[in-house]
């Protein structure tokens, strides 16, 4: 209990009032001198004992048996607690204990007065003792007060100047600190002016030196194109002499090849893989061509695969019936796909196809001599027929009776434009074993059929996954629900042509899992049927809406949570705005676009086009034509998407300041400028310097431009495969000479309205553009038509004319700039031009 000394006062105070100290003497007392057998129990009685006789009673000795109690007069407490003082009263049971063990070994012993005086004696020491130390505690301190307080000063001084040098020195820490960071900006500020010195000094020699290597390089690359021209200007020379001398064209050729300096290298030498990729890209024709040069390239032209499939539509109009039959006779066993689109073939001749037994694919399309017989011959013994064209013929419900009897396996089946059978012919779709595994069907312009018919092949073909019925104004909504309800795996629908389609037509589709969708001209379809796409059709990624003038800005709304999206066309929607595009962009629509169509969205302009570049990161292929609020501060935002590859700037506001600003990109492989009256040779010239990969330009309807284009495309374009100048009325010979000079890979061009080219173009086409497949002339007055009908010869396809321009094309027969008066533009060409612009890329055929 000593440790409670230090003890907090409300603990004493509690032992205090409820006197516990007394309690615990007593009872350690009452143990001492009785010594009972068991303490516990004898403990609990005197507990019980001491709460009856209550504690103002309590004495120490309470708990002893009167009979064992000393016969001596005891302390009193009063004399204790003068003794002890009450703030030692917690070390008072402690002493009375020892007391009382000293009074129960007297009793042991005799009781004698010496014992008795010596306990007083230590009683008395004890307590003299105790007084002494509490006086010398007291007195002490009074009478070294001077000296602490003297010791307190020195204390107090020696603290006073401790804290006066850590101010002193903290004042002193802080400059020095304030100092060395003031030193080290300095010297970073110090370092980077040198750095930046520096860097000045690199960029400006990197400057310089890439300035040199750029002009060293166009430098070599101009004096490339001199002499390259200039071989060229050697190998027309060699020509001409060579027709006016009469000179053997043996001798010709040797003299080219001198020129020319191609080294000699033995095809067949490659190997087999090689030589069939290579002639795999040549028609029917050339191959012939090829086998008659000699043995060892008609033995090339003799592998069995490369007769899988061949083309006789690009011969149509020169190869022999019997030669079709020899061919089909050879290669029977190896011909897989056959292709008569067009062919005037006599019965025999579309017998011979029967002997082809391993036949997968069949077009007869187009074929005017195509009839139910040559088609039953055909069907007996070409049962493993997966595609079959017989788009535009004249079978009936004989050859549509055949269908199911013996193409068992048929897969994709075209009826376009054949208008000669009916709803019947439909229902034999259904007998023998059926076309059940059909999944595409082509019913464009075959307005016959009613919504029994349709009803025809939703019992006979469920399991049809791509629908086309375009040029088809019969078509009703009616008629689609009554095709969906047993088709439900439909996921291509195309309904170009078709007015009567309504946004109940979505309605109904909507039980399919739509992934491809194309309408054109309708103007039935509202904003209400984009909503209809956007709760059903969640992976739908090809959404080809053109010139469907109900479309708005919510149907852009709509389309943004579509994730799965990448191709849409809504060319000639006029009601489209920023505030449509905008949505659309900030949805995830937007992440996977590939094809973005808005050509003749008139309400477009820069604001809407500067997110392109955020939102579009995958974006290839763009089309803004007639955008005439498109200005060159959206084209800085367009070269930003490095993805781009194909972009259409035709009739906006574009200059040569943002020509310059598209060369950045140097990306590009197509570019449409058609229609462009801001853009001049210099903007040309800059954009093609920074495009060596371009393959497509149409400058086409830009008078203002003239040969210096042309030259910059000989030097800096030579991948360019499809040019169109139309329009263009300062295009000479000259400049088609330099580009037939280098751009040898040319397959389209079209120069209709250059009135100043002459036969001397078609001359120079035909030796640089071997490739050149399709060529326009349309309103040449200098080109004759002999030189054209040579020329015909030579390309598949050909347009040519002599007469004057039109008036919509802004000038006259000499290139003259027509008044106001006289410029006027016919209906019908404007909107040839509209419908023009609507085709995406991917349309374009090459």
């Amino acid at each position: 209990m000593a440790s409670l000394r230090f003890a907090s006062p409300r603990l004493r105070n509690y032992f205090k009032e409820n006197y516990i100290p007394q309690v615990c003497e007593a009872l350690l007392c009452g143990l001492l001198a009785t010594c009972p057998e068991d303490p516990l129990k004898y403990l609990e009685e005197m507990i019980i004992a001491i709460m009856e006789n209550g504690l103002e009673s309590l004495l120490w000795d309470i708990c002893i048996d009167p009979s064992m109690k000393p016969k001596i007069r005891r302390l009193s407490e009063t004399y204790l607690e003068q003794l002890f003082g009450l703030d030692d009263q917690l070390r008072i049971p402690q002493f009375r204990c020892l007391i009382y063990v000293v009074f129960l070994s007297c009793l042991e012993s005799e009781m004698t007065p010496e014992l008795m005086i010596k306990a007083c004696t230590f009683y008395t020491g004890r307590l003299l003792k105790t007084h002494f130390c509490m006086w010398r505690e007291t007195m002490t301190p009074c009478t070294n007060e001077v000296e602490i307080l003297a010791e307190q000063m020195e204390r107090a001084r020696e603290y006073d100047n401790f804290r006066l040098q850590k101010c002193v020195f903290h004042h002193w820490h802080s400059y020095v600190k304030h100092q060395k960071e003031q030193r080290k900006d300095i010297l970073q500020r110090i370092q980077q002016i040198i750095y930046c010195r520096r860097l000045v000094t690199i960029l400006i020699k990197w400057r310089d030196k890439a300035k040199q290597k750029y002009k060293k390089r166009e430098d070599e690359l101009m004096l490339k194109h001199e002499l390259q021209f200039k071989k060229w200007k050697s190998k027309v020379k060699v020509n001409v002499n060579a027709k006016e001398e009469s000179i053997s064209p043996e001798h010709c050729v040797s003299e080219v090849s001198l020129i020319s300096e191609i080294p000699e290298f033995d095809i067949s030498e490659f190997p087999k893989r090689a030589l069939l990729q290579i002639f795999s890209y040549l028609s029917l024709r050339d191959v012939v061509i090829c086998g008659q040069v000699s043995r060892s390239w008609l033995l090339m032209t003799q592998m069995s695969s490369l007769w899988n499939g061949i083309d006789f539509s690009t011969v149509k109009n020169i190869i022999t019936d019997k030669y079709i039959v020899s061919i089909l006779q050879r290669w029977r066993l190896n011909v897989l796909r056959l292709n008569f689109h067009g062919c005037l073939l006599r019965l025999k001749t579309l017998r011979s196809v029967s002997l082809c037994r391993n036949l997968q694919e069949l077009n007869v399309s187009d074929c005017p001599t195509l009839t139910d017989e040559s088609m039953r011959y055909i069907s007996e013994s070409c049962s493993g027929v997966l595609y079959l064209n017989l788009s535009n013929t004249t079978i009936t419900n004989r050859t549509m009776r055949l269908l199911p009897r013996h193409f068992h396996n048929l897969q994709n089946l075209s009826l376009a434009y054949c208008r000669k059978f009916t709803d019947k012919g439909l229902q034999y779709l259904n007998l023998g074993n059926g076309c059940h595994k059909l999944i595409y069907l082509d019913l464009s312009g075959c307005t016959q059929i009613s919504v029994q018919g349709f009803k025809n092949i939703a019992n006979s073909c469920t399991g049809i996954m791509h629908l086309t019925i375009n040029d088809m104004p019969t078509l009703t909504d009616n008629c689609v629900k009554a095709l969906v309800e047993k088709c439900h795996r439909i996921t291509s629908v195309v309904f170009i042509g078709a007015p009567h389609i309504s946004d109940c037509t979505f309605k109904a589709l909507s039980n399919c899992d739509l992934r491809k969708i194309r309408f054109e001209g309708n103007k039935r379809i509202t904003d209400e049927c984009f909503k209809l796409i956007d709760q059903n059709y969640p992976n739908i990624n090809h959404i080809y809406m053109a010139d469907c003038k109900g479309i708005t800005d919510g149907s852009l709304k709509s389309l943004s949570p579509l994730k799965q999206l990448t191709v849409l066309n809504l060319a000639n929607c006029v009601r489209i705005g920023d505030m449509g595009l905008k949505q659309f962009l900030d949805g995830p629509a937007s992440k996977k676009i590939r094809e973005l169509n808005l050509s003749n969205c008139i309400y477009l302009s820069d604001a809407s086009i500067a997110k392109l570049p955020e939102c579009c990161s995958n974006l290839n292929y763009l089309s803004l034509r007639n955008c005439e609020h498109l200005t060159d501060l959206g084209v800085e935002h367009i070269v930003n998407i490095f993805s781009l590859v194909s972009v259409d700037l035709s009739g906006t506001d574009i200059t040569n300041e943002g020509l310059m600003i598209l060369s950045r990109h140097r990306k590009l492989k197509e570019l449409s400028l058609s229609e462009c009256d801001k853009i001049t040779d210099v903007g040309i010239q800059l954009f093609c310097k920074g495009s060596p990969i371009l393959e497509h330009l149409d400058v086409s309807y830009c008078p203002q431009l003239s040969d210096e284009i042309i030259k910059a495309l000989a030097i800096y374009c030579i991948s360019l495969t499809s040019l169109s100048i139309a329009g263009c009325p300062k295009i000479t010979d000259t400049g088609m000479e330099m580009l037939s000079a280098k751009c040898h890979y040319l397959h389209i061009l079209d120069v209709s309205g250059c009135i100043l080219l002459t036969d001397q173009m078609l001359e120079d086409l035909k030796m640089g553009c071997k490739q050149l497949r399709i060529l326009k002339m349309q309103y040449c007055r200098l080109i004759s038509m002999k030189a054209a009908k040579k020329m015909s010869s030579i390309v598949q396809h050909q347009e040519h004319s002599s007469a004057d321009p039109p008036l919509w094309f802004g000038y006259d027969w000499e290139g003259k700039p027509l008044t106001e008066q006289q410029d006027t533009t016919p209906f019908k060409d404007l909107e040839l031009t509209m419908k023009e612009s609507t085709y995406s890329s991917e349309e374009q055929v090459v």
